[in-house]
């Protein structure tokens, strides 16, 4: 007998043994991963976690389908099979936070762990990770007068949102005059609430409904894995978009009054100059992500027709701790890699266009060439993340501190490896390649949509070919693209001919099945979560070499290249193709197209 089964009338939480034994009675996971769990430790910063959040953060094989990890949405379906309970999503944006936390006390949904997440007027429907204990149901129907209806959700989630939602209610209800106690129907009760009267009113900065607001956008961008957040003024409103996995998504609109004190808002706590508003500024702000770790945000404003458009760039420290696999280097590529940037002296650049991940590559490298015998520098406009094994310099043009002028700075600051932002003129051109000549490791960025591009940008900076030939180690060209959710893709068709297209000049044979997007709930039905890079890396060998003179041609360079062994950015698409985790149309849509692609 399944132990789980055992549960329904024992009126008992959840226990890890049992649910081990589940797991493995189902083919959900392997006999070796179930022996090993049963004696690791459960304890996390004091605290013993729930068994679910524990398998969940295990990163198991889903044994069902292979390809697949067991994560905490997985556990949640499998469980639901047991106890007739459907899996449930928090939207924070979709949660009338008044009207749940009416329901019950906050030290009832603490002590039993379970959080109201819809007061309908038939039913209340409420969420908990211990679909076996009922305990709490009777006393909690006497109180609200209605049929409960319970749904899963993990108990880390649960945790986060009572906390949440319950000091959002307290903030809101003193906010507008009420008390927390018998709030409801006339409180402010949702997101869309707090925004009406927002509406109603010249809003300040610091009104707490505002402070409320700006709290709730971030939360609900973590939550979607935002890497940007827009707020675009217009004529009648302002749109909030948010970009997910590289592509931009309307999610809201607010009134124009409320979009300015929002934008009002996230100024003061980015230390911006409040009544400046005819030019650009940049800011920063700390703030905590949903796990509680620190997220840093980069603030841009611009001055448009309709008012100041604000963009906040979110960075998680997380990235630099990533292997270079996650970032999707394949081996013959790290190893690549690694023999360019391990070399004492000499340029190595990085091309892309903006948002194609050159920051981060970069700053993964610098991360593990950093220690206690190198001295690393950067000059960065701007620093994107504080790391504190680097010395980082911030560009100021006010003052003359460009990028050339750091450069000659840092020079004189005893570097072995020094990291350019970007080498955009002459000047800097230079000065790389003067601090290659004189033994210094240069890692920088280009834009260009090529490796071998590189070059010739180069060349039309006014740099000699023979400087070029003496100090450039090699060029990495990069692209990120979608990665297909595991959860929810199938398998699909592939075109031949776009196939022989894609991996053209090279004879890749094409797999015999591919993936396609679907879109499920764990992806925000966009079939996509998460990205990775493509690479294309060109090592100047003696032929290559040979060919950088005055008139060196795109084209030959990379005919060259080819001939030598370089594998283009589509062909380090392709490899992704046949293994899953992207679409044909993903390539395509961010790689070059062309004779030269």
């Amino acid at each position: 007998m399944n132990p789980i089964v055992s549960r329904f009338a024992a009126d008992k939480p959840l226990d890890h043994g049992e649910l081990l034994d589940a797991l493995l009675i189902d083919g959900v996971i392997s006999a070796d991963d179930a022996k090993r769990l049963r004696f690791a430790t459960r304890q996390q910063d004091g605290q013993t976690l729930h068994p679910l959040d524990f398998i969940a953060r295990q990163g198991l094989a889903d044994q069902r389908t292979p390809i697949k990890k067991l994560d905490g949405h997985g556990l949640l379906h499998w469980l639901s099979k047991y106890c007739d309970q459907p899996v449930f999503h928090v939207d924070p944006l979709k949660i009338n936070a008044s009207a749940i936390t009416a329901v019950m006390s906050f030290a009832f949904a603490k002590r039993h762990r379970i959080l109201a997440v819809e007061a309908r007027p038939d039913e209340i429907w409420v969420a908990g990770a211990e679909p076996f204990v009922h305990g709490w149901e009777s006393d909690l129907g006497q109180v609200v007068r209605k049929p409960v209806k319970r749904v899963l959700v993990l108990p880390s989630e649960i945790d986060r949102m009572t906390a949440e939602l319950y000091t959002l209610a307290k903030s809101v209800s003193s906010a507008s005059g009420q008390s927390s106690a018998g709030a409801g129907a006339s409180a402010l009760a949702s997101f869309e609430q707090l925004v009406d009267v927002g509406s109603l009113k010249d809003p300040d900065a610091n009104d707490q409904h505002i402070v409320s607001i700006v709290d709730w956008l971030l939360q609900y961008a973590f939550d979607q894995r935002a890497s940007d957040i827009h707020i675009e003024p217009r004529r009648e409103h302002a749109n909030v978009r948010f970009r997910i996995d590289g592509v931009l998504h309307r999610v809201y609109q607010l009134p124009t009054a409320v979009a300015l004190a929002v934008t009002s808002r996230l100024k003061i706590l980015g230390r911006m100059n409040l009544a400046e508003k005819r030019r650009p500024q940049d800011g920063r702000l700390k703030t905590r992500g949903p796990t509680g770790n620190e997220v840093e945000l980069r603030l841009s404003t611009l001055p448009t027709a309709f008012g100041e458009k604000l963009v906040m760039r979110i960075f998680d420290p997380e990235v630099l701790l990533r292997s270079f696999r996650d970032l999707g280097l394949d081996d013959d590529d790290f190893e690549q890699w690694q023999s360019m940037t391990h070399h004492p002296h000499g340029i190595v650049l990085v091309t892309g266009p903006t948002g194609s991940g050159k920051t981060t590559t970069l700053y993964s490298t610098l991360k593990q060439l950093a220690n206690d015998d190198v001295n690393v520098c950067t000059i960065e406009d701007p620093i994107e993340m504080v790391e504190p094994s680097f010395n980082q310099v911030q560009v100021q043009h006010g003052i003359g501190l460009d990028f050339a002028e750091g450069v000659r700075a840092l020079l004189r600051q005893d570097p072995d490896i020094i990291m350019i932002g970007e080498i955009r003129d002459r000047e800097t051109a230079d000065m790389a390649v003067q601090a290659a000549l004189t033994g210094h490791l240069v890692l920088s960025t280009l834009h260009t949509n090529d490796s071998p591009s590189a070059i010739t940008r180069l060349l039309e900076l006014g740099v000699a070919p023979y400087l070029i030939r003496a100090t450039v180690l090699g060029v990495m060209a990069q692209r990120l693209v979608r990665v297909l959710c595991p959860n929810c893709k199938q398998p699909g068709t592939l075109d031949a001919q776009t196939w022989a297209k894609l991996v053209k000049p090279w004879k890749a044979t094409a797999p015999v099945t591919v993936q396609r997007p679907v879109g499920c709930l764990e992806c925000r039905n966009t079939g996509y979560s998460g990205r990775q890079g493509i690479y294309e890396l060109l090592s100047l060998d003696e032929s290559l070499k040979s060919a950088i003179t005055d008139a060196a041609d795109v084209a030959e360079l990379r005919r060259i290249g080819i001939r030598e062994g370089l594998k283009t950015l589509r062909l380090g698409g392709a490899k992704k193709i046949a293994a899953g985790l992207t679409t044909i149309e993903e390539v395509l849509r961010v790689t070059p197209s062309g004779e030269h692609s």
